[in-house]
């Protein structure tokens, strides 16, 4: 149930730009004044513009599992990057520590799945 939660908080933290209408761009970014972000904060949003290019580059191929399943594996790489980051920042809190690690290891796991799936689907 915990991992379900963790989940869910990934998945509300970072979805909002899988689903924007929009195209998300570098310079929309930097419109959020990541041009002075430094450290964790700004390779938090480097790894957003990396999930939202690579969605926006995906071409849709109108099925809606192999479609879900290609989408979610630049999602869930955010995630894991997001957490690298936090864990690389230094200035830790324990509880978020322990949620970082497992968002980690919960979304390799899922990338894992999600790939070898699409190899069975495609």
């Amino acid at each position: 149930m915990q991992t379900r939660a963790l989940i869910l908080s990934v998945l509300l933290l970072v979805a909002p730009p899988a689903f924007a209408q929009e195209s998300h761009s570098n310079a929309d970014h930097s419109a959020m004044n990541h041009a002075a972000m430094e450290g964790a904060s700004k390779e938090y949003m480097d790894a957003m513009a990396r999930m939202s290019e690579a969605m926006n580059k995906m071409t849709m191929t109108g099925k809606a599992d192999i479609d879900f399943a290609e989408m979610m594996i630049p999602h869930d790489q955010a995630a894991i990057d997001m957490a690298k980051s936090y864990l690389a920042s230094g200035d830790n809190d324990p509880e978020l520590t322990r949620m970082s690690n497992k968002i980690i290891a919960a979304q390799e796991r899922e990338i894992g799945m999600l790939k070898s799936w699409l190899a069975r689907n495609r």
